[in-house]
């Protein structure tokens, strides 16, 4: 691997920068669907609808400062009794901001990292009983059938890569050899 575009990261410690370091022209993404579960997760059952429909206009707005008056709004409605939530965003806004950089064809593309930690369930479990294996191939075999068995299951949240292909190609001009 030479380059590497957007890297959508979950939220470790660390990874972000260890990303920039080996690759500094990398866009580094803050997983948005990582970001709504650990808003939430303290969350009343009672207020869970409200309080996701209210995070919402800031993850979909169109610009950087359009989320963060949704941000602030959010904060006002809801800081008393979940003052966390606005203060965990902020805490991790620089990586939050690159989303909004990108047109909707990409943000698509970008919102999330579940389809690799789907891929990545799906090898855990073939291989969760297995402590030992008799030879290379054995492994390869069953790395091969997890990923076929995944694959069946996978359904593509993107029709049509075009547009995003497209929009890429313009943001990152001369960094896509294929184009």
């Amino acid at each position: 691997m030479q380059d590497i575009l957007i890297a959508c990261v979950d939220g470790l410690k660390g990874f972000p920068e260890a990303i920039q370091a080996v690759f500094p022209r990398t866009e580094v993404q803050l997983c948005i669907v990582h970001l709504i579960r650990s808003s939430t997760r303290q969350v009343s059952f009672k207020d869970l609808r409200a309080v996701t429909a209210d995070l919402k206009p800031i993850y979909t707005a169109s610009t950087a400062e359009a989320a963060e008056i949704a941000l602030n709004t959010f904060d006002e409605k809801w800081g008393q009794k979940y003052p966390m939530i606005a203060r965990s965003w902020r805490n991790v806004w620089a990586n939050v901001v690159p989303f909004f950089k990108f047109p909707p064809e990409i943000r698509r593309v970008i919102y999330t990292t579940n389809a690799i930690e789907s891929v990545n369930a799906s090898i855990r479990h073939i291989t969760h009983n297995r402590a030992l294996f008799p030879n290379d191939e054995a492994v390869f075999k069953l790395l091969y059938l997890a990923l076929t068995n995944a694959s069946q299951k996978w359904t593509m949240p993107i029709k049509d890569w075009r547009p995003a292909l497209q929009q890429f190609a313009l943001i990152f001009e001369g960094r896509i050899p294929f184009m």
